[in-house]
């Protein structure tokens, strides 16, 4: 394996400044990272707040300079693609087959993508390369990116003011933010990987911020677990098509493989399964789910980051990107349900009811981004692929928002507690945070004419039109138990009376340590009263109060964006669309025509279960009383309620059975093995090899070797002590000597000659 002494870079198109220039997004992150470990406690621990929401605003700026470039850049006609230039692999810009293309139609509306290669090293006639890949789809998750993590950052500053890891926290945020805009934009398989294995451990780090909680601690490392599962399919995925593809890990060039027929059907197949086992842990998919509300140990924006922009949409994101192996691994073109239609359903099916009997908002939040997601797959999984992207697009904003409002909430509306038993008539104390947490939940709920309407009715149209009712089925249900969910955790949070006085008398009537409870969020004890002056710094003692502007002026950028993007879809423009088109979906979802207008029908449909679970969402708490009244009420009730709050017992599947497994008879077992079979074996040879060394030692050392050589010391000692008595010194004994062997000499001549 030679390493390259002089990397050589590969340009494959300049393209316009921003596009040119994306490379600098993640190279930012990664700066930041270090300013802020290195200088940031040195210049006080104010400035790491400060020098990373600097960074992101630069970041957003570029981001928003390359969407705006992407969206005024022309389609390239057939004359001015020119020759196919040197590419990663054989064709990371596809600039050859978008001339091919154009010059069979006479000029295409797609756009072609700007890009840059370098050469990592060489092994033999294999060129490993990196670099980077912009086209829309990359665009537009450049722009969300930045987008939601500015919004973080921004309401960080205020949230985790008086955390006492406030610097290595941000840290963190800017090496997590780093790690995805570098996967956005990677044009290779290894790069891809790169940027997914350190959102991995930022989100280890992340999760585990407050690891002086053991549930804190626990929660980190099965998220790090868990996914870490998933991931060996992952590597092994990447393995097959690298070498399915010709040993490249360019993308371009797998998809091109993919859809091409090169190879079998088995083989894409495989390696369609063992990238979507990646999917199915970085995305929370069923059954390794469990991993996501437990990471809401995290602190609440780095929960709205994991959730809405970077970690749990890799798995989509990467779907999206290889659409080729799945299209032809599980060959979508042909309707019916496949392993990711089957996945993706019954995730978002079961994540919602699961939603449905939390009482921790956040955990409601978390389920729901586990349903989402569900939908995510699934709406790429029956060739839904602009509705399932542009889904991801706008659930950032609404997620990000509801995530950033709970933690509004939590920090000046119900004494750093989520548990919604403790909130109520939060409405008139909170007016900016209840308007944009109901815009949000709108959104999410999938009430024309927000977003969430958009984005779901192109997956549901997809679904109908391609042949996957059982699909279809099931993002309806869904789309009717998530209005249902949200429309309880809503009333319980905004409407009635407050109830957090009953909360201080429980507090009051405790011990001290009876204050923090799984609802609570983890708070520095400066943040309880201990502050300079001795006040609360949030003020939670004077009551139900809202937020400052540095936690409600994010809510309010979200809440706008939430409420427009799905206009981006809107019937007969379908901007979205164009501007994430590309060569795949060319030859993928249009060539299949895939590709369905705006349906009336289907869309009302999907109103009437948004808006009836809105319904059934107030009569369930205003009739039915909430959980209590109706598991009062109905037998049947009190079964679903007791599996739902068991989380239908998965997780002691997992923790109790397969964790406990391992770690008591699995544990056990290997140590006996290890002691009486392994040091047996070691300490069976080792006794084995002493006696064998006694052996030796005794009967060839002392009794053969040491013998002969004593016997040939004595016999030399006992013939030089006999010439020895020759050797007198006189010389007639010496003549009578020589006298006697002349004598012998001539009687040996006359008997043998």
């Amino acid at each position: 394996m030679l390493l390259a002494a002089e990397a050589a870079a590969t340009h494959l198109e300049s393209g316009p400044f921003f596009l040119s220039i994306t490379w600098v997004l993640p190279l930012l992150s990664f700066l930041a990272f270090w300013a802020i470990l290195v200088f940031a406690k040195r210049i006080g621990r104010e400035s790491a707040g400060f020098i990373a929401i600097g960074v992101i605003a630069v970041q957003f700026v570029l981001a928003s300079g390359a969407a705006l470039q992407w969206i005024a850049r022309k389609s390239v006609q057939a004359a001015e693609t020119g020759t196919e230039p040197e590419a990663l692999g054989r064709s990371a810009s596809g600039a050859g087959r978008f001339a091919a293309r154009m010059a069979e139609e006479g000029g295409g509306a797609l756009r072609e993508p700007v890009g840059h290669a370098l050469t990592w090293y060489s092994n033999g006639p294999i060129d490993i390369k990196v670099g980077t890949h912009i086209d829309g789809f990359a665009v537009a998750m450049l722009f969300v990116v930045a987008f939601i993590s500015a919004t973080v950052h921004v309401f960080s500053r205020e949230y985790l003011r008086d955390d006492e890891r406030f610097t290595h926290y941000f840290a963190a945020l800017a090496l997590f933010t780093g790690a995805m805009f570098w996967m956005v934009q990677s044009a290779t398989t290894l790069g891809l990987l790169f940027g997914w294995e350190v959102m991995g451990l930022c989100s280890y780090l992340l999760i585990g911020h407050w690891w002086e909680d053991t549930d804190n601690a626990a929660a980190a490392l099965k998220a790090f677990l868990t996914t870490r599962t998933g991931d060996i399919g992952l590597l092994i995925g990447l393995v097959i098509t690298f070498f399915a593809a010709g040993q490249t890990f360019d993308m371009a060039a797998i998809n091109d493989a993919a859809l091409n027929g090169e190879g079998s059907h088995l083989l894409w197949l495989t390696a369609a399964v063992c990238l979507f086992a990646g999917v199915v842990g970085k995305s929370a998919q069923f059954p390794l789910h469990t991993w996501l509300p437990d990471a809401m140990a995290g602190p609440t924006p780095a929960s709205a980051l994991i959730h809405a922009a970077t970690m749990v949409v890799a798995g989509v994101y990467l779907v999206a990107r290889l659409y080729g192996v799945f299209w032809a691994g599980f060959s979508i073109e042909m309707g019916g349900m496949n392993l990711g239609a089957w996945v993706g359903s019954i995730t978002l099916v079961m994540a919602a009811l699961l939603a449905f009997v939390q009482t921790d908002i956040k955990k409601v939040l978390a389920y729901s981004t586990v349903s989402q997601l569900g939908y995510m797959v699934m709406g790429l999984s029956v060739g839904a692929w602009t509705g399932a992207i542009f889904h991801l697009f706008t659930h950032a904003f609404f997620k990000a928002l509801l995530f950033q409002a709970a933690g509004s909430i939590a920090h000046s509306g119900s004494h750093h507690s989520f548990d919604m038993e403790r909130m109520g008539g939060l409405r008139k104390h909170m007016p900016r945070t209840w308007a944009t947490f109901v815009v949000g939940f709108l959104a999410l709920a999938g009430v024309f004419p927000l977003s969430g309407f958009w984005s779901k009715d192109e997956i549901l149209l997809g679904a109908w039109k391609n042949g996957f009712g059982l699909a279809l089925t099931a993002g309806l249900v869904g789309s009717f138990m998530t209005a249902c969910y949200m429309t309880r955790a809503y009333w319980k949070t905004f409407e009635g009376e407050n109830r957090l006085h009953l909360f201080h008398e429980e507090h009051d009537s405790h011990a001290p340590a009876a204050a923090h409870d799984e609802h609570d969020e983890h708070v520095p004890a400066v943040a309880h009263g201990a502050h300079v002056g001795g006040h609360d710094p949030h003020g939670a003692n004077d009551g139900p109060h809202e937020s400052p502007l540095w936690i409600t002026g994010p809510l309010i950028a979200l809440a706008v964006m939430a409420a427009l993007v799905g206009f981006l879809q809107w019937p007969g423009r379908i901007w979205f669309g164009h501007w994430t088109e590309n060569l795949v979906i060319e030859e993928t979802i249009l060539k299949a025509g895939f590709e369905h207008p705006f349906n009336t029908g289907l869309a009302i449909i999907a109103t009437i279960c948004g808006l009836g679970g809105l319904a059934v969402g107030y009569l369930y708490n205003k009739v039915f009383d909430g959980d209590l009244g109706l598991v009062r009420r109905f037998a049947p009730a009190r079964i679903a309620h007791t599996t739902l709050r068991n989380k239908y017992y998965l997780d002691h599947l997992w923790s109790g059975v397969v964790i406990g497994f391992i770690r008591g008879p699995l544990a056990r077992a290997a140590y006996w093995f290890n002691q009486q079979g392994l040091d047996g074996i070691v300490n069976g040879a080792g006794h084995s090899a002493t006696a064998a060394g006694r052996w030796v030692y005794r009967y060839v050392d002392q009794g053969l070797v040491d013998n002969a050589a004593n016997g040939a010391g004595s016999t030399v000692t006992g013939l030089g002590g006999a010439l020895r008595t020759l050797q007198t010194g006189k010389v007639q004994n010496y003549a009578a000597i020589f006298v006697g062997a002349v004598g012998l000499i001539a009687l040996a001549l006359v008997l043998f000659v």
